[in-house]
Formats: C-alpha cells, structure tokens, sequence
C-alpha cells in the first residue's frame, strides 16, 4: 500500500501528525482512502501551536459512515495534541459543492499539502459569480455575528478580546476570495493578504493587523481600547461588504 510522504510538512507539524494518520491507515476502512490532504495555517509560518489546531481533508473513494464511527474516539485522542477532527470528503462531494463552497475550496487549493494519494485539490476551480455571491454571503453574516458577538459578551473584557482575536482568523479566506476576484493571486500568509486587500481596494486594514496581533497574543488591550477596536472592526468590514456589493464581473 502507498506510504504516507509527510517531507512537505515542517517537521514540528509532522511529528504531531504522523501517529494519527498511521493510525487512520491501519483501519479497516483503509482500502476506502482516497487521499489525505493537510490543510490552512498548519503549512505556513502563520501557525500557532499555542492557539492553532491543524486541519486536514481526508477525501475517500466512497462515503462510509463507518469510517466516520471509526474517526470520532482518535479525533477526540489527537484534539489534545493538536490536531483539529479532520473532514471528511468524497471526490463527487467536492465536485458538486464547489458552487456552494467556493471560498472553503479555493483556500484548500491555495494551502494544502497531500500527504497521501492523489492531489485533488491542485484543480479544484470556483467560479467567479459563485466565489462573489457567497463572499457576499459571508460578510454580511459576520456582520451579524459582529454585532450579536458583542452584545452576547455582557461587557466581559476578556470574552470580548477572545471573540475578536478569534474571528480574524475566519476572514482570511473571505480576504483571498476577495483579491482573486479583483484578479491577482492571493497572498498566503496573513500580513500578506491584509496588505494586498488595502492596496487592491484602498479599505484602510490596520484593525485587522491588530486583530491578527491580538490572536498571536502580540497586542494586549484595554476595555476602552478594545470597544474603540471592535467599532473600528465592524466599520472595515462593513466597507469590505459594501465592496463585494458593488463588485462587477
């Protein structure tokens, strides 16, 4: 049977993963493997031990909810170590949800690593109106989570510093949906797609450099400073929404 090649991954990542997709492998639903793909910030220098799990698709040939069964208690053993539940796919799932996925997809084929199989992920292609409608999407429900966020935090200095720095993390694929549909090829590190997002569009993006500061644990904020830095949030994303609105293609 094919061996796993973890030679893309860094090494500190490999280590932690290794055990557990040997263990998937040495299953019975072994044979129903497709391939195995490490996914996200894992495979850049954006990756935080500290606050990061690592992602991964495993893809089989055929859906099998067994296989599923046999995933949940190692997921629950490796969340500990790390490493995030991984999803699982088919071939003809990815290809009849790219119209409805697209963002989640385009990111897989900017960021991942095949560690075992075929690479699907390479050709994987969205189609700029569906990439546009679902960024539209996207943004307006963070906007409400924005909000509904907020008001949920009671106040709380520390909740509130937590949903912000967290959520940064979920805008970093709307960002690159949004550079490819103004038609460069997105950056890959964070800092990176901020800055290109500022100079394609001219939204002012420094707030979402501080988020990113803050989610590394580089920033710390007081209340004051952090209600001055959510208005400041919900403003560039509203401006980021009112963009995709006007975006023409």
């Amino acid at each position: 049977m094919e061996t796993i090649n973890l030679n893309g991954l860094k090494p500190d990542v490999a280590a932690k993963v290794a055990p557990f997709f040997e263990a998937v492998l040495q299953g019975a639903h072994a044979e129903n493997i497709h391939s195995i793909h490490v996914v996200g910030s894992a495979l850049t220098t954006d990756f935080n031990p500290k606050v990061s799990l690592i992602n991964s698709v495993i893809v089989l040939k055929e859906m099998d909810l067994g296989f599923v069964e046999f995933l949940a208690p190692l997921g629950n053993t490796y969340k500990k170590k790390g490493i995030a539940a991984p999803l699982t796919m088919t071939p003809s799932y990815i290809d009849n949800s790219l119209d409805v996925f697209p963002i989640e997809f385009l990111d897989f084929k900017l960021l991942h690593e095949t560690v075992f199989g075929t690479d699907i992920m390479e050709t994987l292609v969205s189609e700029p109106n569906h990439l546009r409608l679902q960024c539209e999407r996207e943004v307006k429900a963070k906007l409400i989570w924005l909000r509904q966020g907020y008001i949920s935090s009671l106040g709380d200095k520390s909740l509130i510093s937590e949903r912000l720095s967290d959520s940064i993390v979920g805008y970093m694929p709307l960002f690159r949906a949004v550079i490819t549909l103004l038609g460069e090829a997105p950056p890959v590190l964070r800092r990176d797609v901020i800055s290109a997002l500022q100079r394609l569009t001219g939204i002012e993006t420094k707030i979402f450099e501080k988020m990113l500061l803050l989610r590394r644990g580089e920033l710390k904020l007081s209340k004051k400073e952090l209600t001055e830095s959510f208005e400041q949030y919900y403003r560039a994303t509203e401006r980021t929404a009112k963009l995709i609105d006007e975006l023409t293609l």
